[in-house]
């Protein structure tokens, strides 16, 4: 069973890096509408990660209960630990993907506001920004 569940995790995992992959090309094409619609996907595949990595640990902690006096690399097998390590790898990819995108996200982000106050200035009222009483280029006549 713990096999199973390392599969089923290690195919999230795959599949929430091609997605945060999809995410950054259309990122660099500004694309946000195909951002934006595999966004429930991407918390699905999250939320199965999750529950399956419950499983995971359970699985483990059942085996260990079942022999406390083996050291977990004995209680597992070959297949089981080549998958340990695949998980831990593809990990690795998703946090490199992830901190790639996060970047990118930045980067616009900061993009919309630099152009926003270009065309809204603002100025501080405490803490917080107000529109300048100076922002003649929204002047509105009726």
């Amino acid at each position: 069973m713990l096999s199973h569940h390392l599969e089923s995790a290690l195919k999230d995992l795959r599949d929430l890096i091609k997605i945060t992959e999809s995410d950054i090309a259309d990122i660099k094409e500004a694309k946000n509408d195909p951002q934006f619609d595999r966004l429930s996907l991407k918390e699905e595949k999250l939320r199965g990660f999750e529950s399956k990595k419950a499983m995971i640990d359970h699985e483990i902690s059942s085996l260990m209960t079942a022999s406390p006096d083996k050291d977990l690399p004995e209680l597992l097998t070959k297949e089981q630990h080549l998958l340990l390590d695949d998980l831990k790898i593809e990990l690795n990819n998703l946090r490199d993907v992830n901190k790639h995108y996060a970047r990118l996200v930045l980067i616009v982000s900061n993009l919309y506001n630099t152009f926003l106050e270009r065309v809204v200035p603002t100025e501080m009222q405490g803490y917080n920004k107000v529109a300048s009483k100076n922002s003649s280029i929204l002047e509105v006549r009726a």
